[in-house]
C-alpha cells in the first residue's frame, strides 16, 4: 500500500514538472522565434512581406544618406527614373549639383546682407555718424553683390545637360540663370565658333555666348569633336617665296 502511494506521488510530480517545462518553453518562444513552439506554423507570405519591407527601408536609408553628400555627376538613384523624362541626354555636367548648391548659398548670403546689413549697422552703432553708417552698409551690400555677380560670371558658361540626337543639326543645352534655375537653349552646330577670349573654362562660342563642356566626362566623342572647333591656321605670306 505504501509502495503504491509512493508510485502515484512520483508520477504526479513528474507530470507537474513536464507541465511547468512546457509553459516556460512556450513563454520563451513567444519572445524569440515562433517556430520553437510546438504546433505553430510560419506563414511564408508573411516572412516574404517582412523581408521586402526591410529591404525597402534599407534602400531608402542609403538613398537618404547619399542625398546629403556632394557628388560628382548625376544622382545614381535618379538616373533610371529620368531616362524617359530626359530622353536624348548625352552629357551631364559632373559638378552641376555642386555649382547649384554654391550658387544658392551665395544668393542667400547676398539677400541677407542686402536686407539685414543696413538694419544691423544702424542699430548697433547708435552714436556714430549717419554718413559713416551709410558708407558701412553700402560697403557690405556692394561686397556681397559683387561676389555673387563674380560667381555667376565664372560659372555661367558651364553646360549642365546636353540633349542631342545623332544626325541632327542642332542640340539643346541646359544653362543656369543667376537665380540658380535651369534654362534650356537650342544651338545649331553651324553657329559654333572657336572662343577667342582669355576667359577661363570656355570650350566654344555660339550666338555671342560662351559655353564650357568637360571633355573628360563627355562620353560621346562625335559630339565632342563638333563642340571643340579648331582655330583656323593662317598660312604665312612668305611660304611660297
Amino acid at each position: 500500500m505504501a509502495r503504491r502511494t509512493l508510485f502515484h506521488l512520483a508520477r504526479s510530480r513528474a507530470n507537474l514538472l513536464k507541465s511547468t517545462n512546457f509553459h516556460s518553453g512556450g513563454h520563451r518562444a513567444s519572445y524569440g522565434t515562433w517556430p520553437l513552439v510546438s504546433g505553430t506554423k510560419t506563414d511564408p507570405s508573411h516572412v516574404t512581406h517582412l523581408a521586402a519591407i526591410n529591404k525597402r527601408w534599407l534602400s531608402q536609408s542609403a538613398a537618404a544618406q547619399n542625398d546629403h553628400k556632394i557628388s560628382i555627376g548625376p544622382h545614381k538613384g535618379g538616373e533610371g527614373g529620368n531616362d524617359e523624362k530626359d530622353g536624348g541626354v548625352v552629357y551631364y555636367g559632373p559638378i552641376s549639383n555642386t555649382i547649384k548648391n554654391v550658387k544658392l548659398l551665395s544668393l542667400s548670403t547676398c539677400c541677407l546682407s542686402v536686407s539685414l546689413g543696413p538694419v544691423i549697422t544702424f542699430m548697433t552703432s547708435t552714436d556714430s555718424n549717419v554718413i559713416l553708417k551709410g558708407a558701412v552698409a553700402s560697403t557690405v551690400i556692394f561686397f556681397s553683390a559683387s561676389t555673387t555677380a563674380a560667381l555667376h560670371w565664372f560659372v555661367s558658361p558651364y553646360i549642365h545637360k546636353i540633349r542631342w540626337k545623332p544626325g541632327s543639326d542642332s542640340f539643346e543645352v541646359e544653362m543656369m540663370s543667376w537665380l540658380a534655375t535651369f534654362i534650356p537653349k537650342t544651338i545649331n552646330f553651324a553657329d559654333i565658333k572657336p572662343p577667342e577670349t582669355n576667359r577661363p573654362y570656355v570650350t566654344f562660342k555660339a550666338n555671342g555666348n560662351f559655353y564650357f563642356v568637360d571633355a573628360e566626362h563627355c562620353q560621346n566623342k562625335a559630339l565632342l569633336a563638333k563642340l571643340t572647333p579648331q582655330k583656323p591656321t593662317h598660312e604665312s605670306a612668305f611660304k611660297n617665296l
